[in-house]
């Protein structure tokens, strides 16, 4: 009676996991596409030498930061599409839609200015450890060669996750995949031929791989928008929505007071991630160099939790904006459980695989031996970070912003930046112990979360009210 009872509770049936997998699969292929060239391009890189590598690492870093602002940003508007969808409202999508525009357009313009400005100062913060050997000012030539082409990328960017974000939000996953996966093409094949100078193009190394990078980002844009607009039976929401990029004001105000703790919070998280590899950058240049292609070979595999944390946001999205709450909370619990199983298999083939990864890479022993370490510690700790992006994206589908932003961002400053602070200043602990040290900090949040998740305090229609529904 008891198994029954758990079956009924954690475990769906075939159709159920039929559902989720229709929508996580091809958020999966497309990331993990995405990643892998990631991954390609990184190694890539890293065959050219180790200040290429560390420099490009760098520049990706502070660009997390731009990128987590508009995943975070579009995504305080996305919950609002997904249960205005759900609510069958097509003006309400495309007002949420207009507001991505908005938003986007200022948050890219704002990061192009920063880094223009402040870009080599940045980077240098990254530059103060020990150089292990390495060419620090090497590193940083490199680093800023290659941002000021990236740049140029961001505006496609943004338009690519602002169309992509309003499709999967209303149930299309296949077309952002089949753009990913052209992109990621034209990347890899342009990535071959700029960054070693095959055929009749020149070898422009950092340079080489920054101009695939836009290139490819240019030709997503095409596919998303192109489709988008050419297929008014699938998304009869598109239709009409460049009419006016007005947004009614008080569309705007709910958007914006759900939106900024999501927004603040993916900047002050992707700060806060930033401040913490800066941390492990006292420790050498060779630190820098297995961080990097430990966090490159992770995303690989990560993108499978990362899409089921999409998955969750989409269904039970859906299924809030209908009013079926209960179904919901029934659908939350299914999936983060399911999360945590794949997040423990794809952990057991991390681990599998740590050694073999940072072989491929034409850099140091030392730098080798340290990517080994981190992706061991990070295969061991996958399972608790595959349960805490289910639960974060559960709390957050039904607008719970502000609960989100204490369980992430704040927790990050209060906890995880100033732990990590003290540990690499004040303490000779191997980096790796750094990195356990500040996994195991997060067992709070994971008991917090779960606390949360079934207490059911995130069940909510916000898009039921009069004003929002016309």
């Amino acid at each position: 009676m008891g198994e029954t009872k758990f079956y009924k509770k954690f475990i769906g049936d075939r159709s159920f996991y039929r559902r989720v997998l229709r929508i996580a699969v091809p958020i999966m292929v497309q990331t993990g596409i995405t990643n892998f060239v990631s991954l390609l391009d990184n190694i890539m890189v890293g065959r050219t030498g180790t200040e290429q590598m560390s420099g490009v690492a760098i520049v990706n870093q502070l660009l997390f930061v731009f990128y987590l602002c508009i995943f975070g940003g579009l995504a305080g508007a996305g919950i609002f599409t997904a249960q205005f969808y759900g609510a069958k409202n097509d003006e309400g999508v495309r007002n949420t839609f207009r507001y991505k525009i908005w938003l986007g357009g200022i948050l890219t313009a704002g990061a192009i200015i920063i880094f223009t400005c402040f870009g080599d100062k940045l980077i240098q913060l990254y530059l103060n450890g020990s150089n292990d050997g390495g060419d620090l000012e090497a590193a940083l030539g490199y680093a800023m060669g290659y941002m000021k082409i990236i740049l140029t990328g961001l505006p496609a960017f943004t338009v690519v996750q602002i169309y992509s974000n309003t499709l999967r939000e209303c149930g299309e996953t296949v077309v952002p995949m089949r753009a990913g996966i052209a992109a990621v093409i034209v990347n890899l094949v342009f990535n071959y031929l700029l960054i070693y100078g095959h055929l009749f193009f020149p070898a422009l190394g950092v340079r080489g791989a920054a101009l695939a990078t836009v290139l490819s980002r240019f030709c997503e844009m095409a596919i998303v928008v192109v489709w988008a607009h050419t297929h008014h039976k699938e998304c009869p929401y598109m239709k009409g929505v460049y009419r006016t990029l007005g947004v009614p004001f008080d569309i705007v105000k709910k958007l914006f007071v759900t939106g900024l703790p999501l927004l603040v919070n993916e900047a002050l998280w992707s700060a806060g991630m930033a401040m913490l590899a800066q941390c492990y950058s006292t420790r050498g240049l060779n630190v820098v160099a297995g961080n990097n292609i430990s966090g490159t070979v992770s995303n690989v595999f990560n993108v499978v939790f990362f899409a089921m944390g999409d998955a969750i946001a989409i269904i039970v999205g859906h299924s809030l904006g209908a009013g079926r709450l209960k179904q919901a909370k029934d659908e939350a619990t299914k999936i983060i459980t399911f999360s945590v199983f794949i997040a423990t298999c794809v952990g057991i083939v991390i681990f599998s695989t740590s050694s073999l990864f940072p072989m491929i890479y034409n850099t140091n022993a030392e730098a080798k031996r340290i990517a080994t370490h981190f992706l061991m510690a990070q295969a061991l700790f996958t399972p608790q970070i595959g349960l805490l992006h289910a639960t974060y994206f559960t709390l957050r589908s039904g607008g719970k912003t502000f609960v989100t932003f204490l369980f992430d961002s704040f927790f990050m400053w209060v906890v995880s930046v100033p732990l990590a602070f003290v540990l690499s200043r004040y303490t000779n602990l191997y980096v790796i112990w750094i990195f356990a040290f500040l996994q195991m900090s997060e067992w709070i949040k994971c008991v917090i979360g779960i606390i949360l998740v079934k207490k059911g305090i995130w069940i909510n229609n916000i898009v039921s009210t009069e004003e929002t529904a016309q």
